[in-house]
């Protein structure tokens, strides 16, 4: 991984700092999801208000301490300045039976204007999967598909996928393949046969040593972006703005207080070509938040949101989930504390060469199309 930027908040506080108002939770999901039935994390609070640190547990230190830079700055430091009050979001549909798909959606009130499915997970088959987004466009109608396969399929079971999909009209498909050289030669294929499936790279911008590379190499028309992997809100801003391609905000599956970081990202932006991936607080089966993140009209509230007392206690656990985290929480900090120091912000940016000036991002037409125009900020909303 890319050494993590020091936190966006100057120097990094202590450990015993962030141990003093640490919680660490468990929060139910009402479907599986990346294969887990819980969403664990651990929040503390700063003086600008509540990071969470939520790396997946097969992180290691490295990668999970760019989580923690991301918690950090949330705690630490304001927010960049919002360009909008709301923020249009997607509704996702885990890779769940086709009966399922209608108590999914119901989950996100009000009208559905554009669902991300989940797609090539472990032990099912393709017919599986167009039998799921079937079952999304019955449902949903008129809503934009979008598809994300994780890196879950080889560039022959990708390019079948694909050709069977096609006919969805999918807005994009994140991460049929992956590698960046699999993205390219996918793409590269697709744009051969003329089939029109833009290709978003998720895993090859967050788990990249370099996460412009996908950018250079031409082997995307978009990327996802979220906070956590990446550092927090200003270094995804960097990253979006260095690659020159249109770019989707997406959640890690953060609770709503997680979640202000997502929504920080989106809102500073100058332009959301799609729905983000931000409502997955839909999934869950509690929260943490007395009034959570759950999308109405297809859009979220941009601002902090904190966690309710009552809450935090219903959903903390101790014993060895808590020192478990407490760990992690350790040797991310151990991480982090390694790269603070003269130099290495400079060094990681020009680890992220941008694009040549005036270089017209690859696919953003094709994607637009997809689409419809981007999403301007909201009337009224602070510039």
């Amino acid at each position: 991984m890319t050494p993590a930027p020091p936190p966006a908040s100057g120097p990094l506080p202590p450990l015993a700092e962030l141990l003093e108002t640490a919680r660490v939770v468990s929060v139910p999901l009402t479907v599986r999801f990346r294969g887990v039935e819980h969403r664990e994390a651990l929040l503390f609070r700063g003086p600008a208000g509540w990071g969470e640190f939520c790396p997946f547990l097969e992180y290691g230190p490295a990668e999970a301490s760019r989580w923690l830079a991301c918690a950090v700055e949330a705690a630490h430091r304001e927010f960049p300045t919002p360009r909008r009050r709301e923020v249009p979001v997607n509704a996702t549909v885990p890779a769940v039976e086709p009966g399922r798909v209608a108590a999914v959606l119901d989950r996100f009130p009000g009208e559905v204007r554009e669902v991300k499915i989940k797609v090539a997970e472990r032990g099912q088959s393709l017919a599986d999967d167009v039998a799921r987004v079937r079952a999304v466009r019955r449902a949903a109608p008129a809503a934009v598909l979008k598809m994300d396969a994780n890196g879950g399929w080889d560039h022959e079971a990708a390019l079948r996928a694909l050709l069977a999909l096609a006919e969805f009209e999918p807005a994009y498909v994140e991460q049929p393949v992956p590698s960046i050289e699999g993205l390219a030669r996918l793409r590269e294929e697709l744009r051969r046969r003329e089939v029109p499936v833009p290709i978003a790279a998720d895993e090859s911008v967050r788990k990249e040593d370099d996460p412009l590379r996908v950018a250079r190499a031409g082997a995307a028309d978009l990327i996802v972006v979220k906070a956590p992997p990446l550092g927090g809100v200003r270094s995804a801003l960097e990253v979006i703005e260095r690659s020159g391609l249109p770019a989707v905000v997406s959640s890690a599956l953060e609770t709503s207080v997680g979640m202000s970081a997502g929504l920080a990202l989106a809102a500073a932006l100058p332009e959301l070509p799609h729905a983000c991936g931000l409502g997955t607080a839909s999934l869950l089966a509690g929260d943490l938040v007395a009034e959570p993140l759950i999308p109405s009209g297809g859009v979220l509230p941009v601002g902090r949101t904190e966690p309710a007392p009552e809450l935090l206690e219903r959903y903390e656990v101790g014993g060895e989930r808590r020192d478990c985290w407490l760990r992690r929480l350790a040797a991310a900090h151990a991480e982090l504390a390694a790269r603070v120091a003269p130099g290495v912000q400079a060094a990681d940016r020009r680890s992220y060469p941008s694009r040549s000036p005036g270089a017209r991002p690859a696919g953003l037409d094709r994607v637009r199309r997809a689409t419809g125009p981007p999403h301007a900020p909201a009337t009224g909303g602070t510039p």
